[in-house]
């Protein structure tokens, strides 16, 4: 599908197929509120050994948040989360020297003037605006009394009753027990996820594996959850050009939903590389852009049918510049279904864009041990078979635990170590 011209979409737009909303905030009348302060507290919750989870040639020993807190002169607070991918550190430091002092004085209701200037800036500041920006949307809802989800929606039909996927793949090894990964999948099932996304595995240098091999896992799977649940792979980029090729074939026999990130996308001639695949599936749609901080960055994929799927995550883009995102796609028909890998906190604000757009799919949740996903609200976002509701109360609706820095402090340096059970090569 290419672009629409001007004349499909001005009819699209009168037959009310599209919304003619330019902006994420709606007419409402403005409250007269100043920013006084912004606080950033890092979080950290080392994992037992048991309960940390590999991938590629690392193991994942700490999770990490970055709770922002944005304070305003009428007693309302906002809160929100940066991408940890950005450091920790790095990303506090640039909130408190650089957004702190521009912010301060400066009404919350002015979000999308305040930070959606940051397009070209180094990765770590645009996801420290990101954070910010999920704040000002948690005081605009509670100073209106509306929900989040209910501002962002506006044109639209909101459904805070969100279809929720299990997303994981990563507690299995090549080298030691890979039926892992078949029994990972039953468990989502009977848990009552009715879909699952799973990535390669550790390492296939270290353990020979190959496309060939990897396919009767697939296979096992399909069999083991039956023809109604859906299945996604992720491939982390990991994979060749000419692998993905290989494999795909045997993603459409198997009815797989989507297709993740399979190459590269920062290599020369990646867009042609994802249009290569995506016309070798048929049904399976080629999805990702979790690292894509604009609406700009996704318009050339979306237009060119690179993605199927486009997959914004709020704690790197913001709710703001996710809702624009949403729109491109929206405007060529695709689906949006937001990367959520983090912890309650980056849960609570994709949900709300998930529950405000017209083309919502799902929302991931993942199922890694992480008790900064529950433990950081007094009343946490729950699934229950397989979806979750968004609480009809004023801004996020989720109130803050009590001495969250005490019982997370923080744990410097990275989360990722080398894998030190990979045999060598």
């Amino acid at each position: 599908m290419n672009g629409l011209g001007r004349r499909a979409f001005l009819a699209a737009c009168s037959a009310g197929a599209l919304p003619l909303r330019a902006s994420p905030l709606p007419r409402i009348p403005r409250e007269n509120l100043k920013i006084s302060d912004i606080r950033v507290t890092l979080l950290s919750h080392e994992l037992p050994r048991e309960k940390q989870w590999v991938t590629a040639s690392f193991v994942v020993w700490k999770a990490d948040a970055i709770l922002v807190e944005v304070f305003t002169d009428k007693g309302i607070t906002g809160i929100g989360e940066p991408s940890p991918y950005g450091g920790p550190e790095a990303v506090k430091k640039f909130i408190d020297e650089e957004i702190r002092p521009r912010l301060i004085g400066k009404n919350p209701f002015d979000v999308e003037h305040l930070t959606c200037t940051w397009g070209d800036s180094p990765f770590r500041y645009q996801v420290a605006w990101a954070g910010v920006d999920a704040a000002l949307w948690d005081i605009i809802g509670k100073a209106k009394g509306t929900p989040v989800y209910k501002l962002l929606a506006g044109d639209v039909r909101p459904e805070p009753h969100i279809r929720m996927y299990a997303s994981g793949g990563v507690e299995y090894a090549w080298y030691k027990r890979p039926e892992d990964l078949i029994e990972e999948a039953v468990r989502h099932k009977e848990n009552g996820y009715t879909a699952f996304k799973f990535r390669i595995g550790t390492e296939w240098k270290n353990s020979g594996m190959t496309i060939p091999k990897y396919i009767p896992y697939l296979r096992k799977m399909r069999e083991a959850v039956g023809p109604g649940f859906d299945l996604m792979q992720e491939s982390n980029m990991r994979w060749t050009l000419e692998e993905c090729l290989e494999i795909c074939p045997v993603l459409e026999e198997l009815k797989f939903l989507w297709f993740e990130e399979p190459v590269n996308r920062r290599a020369e001639g990646a867009i042609e590389n994802y249009i290569k695949i995506n016309r070798a599936l048929p049904t399976v749609k080629v999805s990702g852009g979790e690292t894509m901080t604009t609406r700009f960055d996704f318009k050339q994929w979306v237009d060119r049918d690179a993605y199927e799927i486009v997959q914004p995550d709020v704690n790197t883009t913001g709710l703001t510049e996710g809702w624009h995102i949403s729109r491109v796609a929206s405007l060529q028909g695709k689906p949006c279904c937001p990367h959520n890998w983090h912890g309650g906190l980056t849960t609570m604000a994709n949900a709300a864009l998930v529950a405000a757009i017209p083309n919502r799919l799902m929302l991931e949740l993942n199922q890694t041990f992480n008790p900064l996903k529950e433990e950081v609200f007094k009343d946490p976002l729950v699934v229950k078979k397989g979806y979750m509701d968004l609480p009809d109360k004023p801004g996020f609706g989720v109130e803050l635990a009590a001495n969250l820095a005490n019982k997370f402090p923080y744990a410097p340096g990275p989360y990722m170590k080398p894998n030190p059970d990979l045999p060598p090569v």
